[in-house]
């Protein structure tokens, strides 16, 4: 299912970067030269697929993949755009990372870049987590929302 995130009404990131930057965690958006490292990391510890839309994300113009980092070790990253216009995701977090809010400073990374790109809502495709989006910036599930995009995926 997809799930639809009002852009104009976004929680403040704020505190979730300044908890992650007090234990050294960094949110950014990922770098050109840092893209072979990034979708390596995608691919091993998730999957190919999700590899091949980071890729994408690395095409547009700024970067649409943003990365955390601690002590210049990799330890998540998410996407917009990638797939389709105003989507998010992929995102995923190193599964020893998980529960410190690095996947929501993430989620959150990307979805203030699509308002500052001029969108009023943004679609959370092919939702895993439902309850972590509702919960984050209350997302909505969007009825006949699945398959969706990938409807015939390869």
């Amino acid at each position: 299912m997809d799930m639809l995130v009002k852009l104009y009404d976004l929680p403040d990131s704020g505190q979730s970067l300044s908890r992650l930057a007090a234990v050294g965690i960094s949110i950014r958006r990922a770098l050109p030269p840092e893209k072979h490292k990034v979708l390596d990391w995608v691919r091993s510890n998730f999957s190919q697929a999700w590899a091949s839309e980071a890729e994408v994300a690395f095409a547009r113009e700024p970067v649409s993949c943003f990365v955390a980092i601690r002590a210049k070790s990799l330890l998540g990253f998410a996407c917009h755009d990638a797939t389709c216009r105003n989507f998010f995701g992929p995102t995923g977090v190193d599964a020893n990372a998980r529960g410190k809010g690095i996947g929501a400073a993430l989620l959150l990374a990307c979805l203030e870049s699509m308002r500052q790109q001029g969108f009023g809502y943004a679609i959370i495709g092919g939702v895993g987590p439902a309850d972590f989006y509702t919960k984050t910036v209350g997302a909505i599930p969007i009825a006949g929302s699945e398959p969706g995009i990938y409807r015939g995926l390869l």
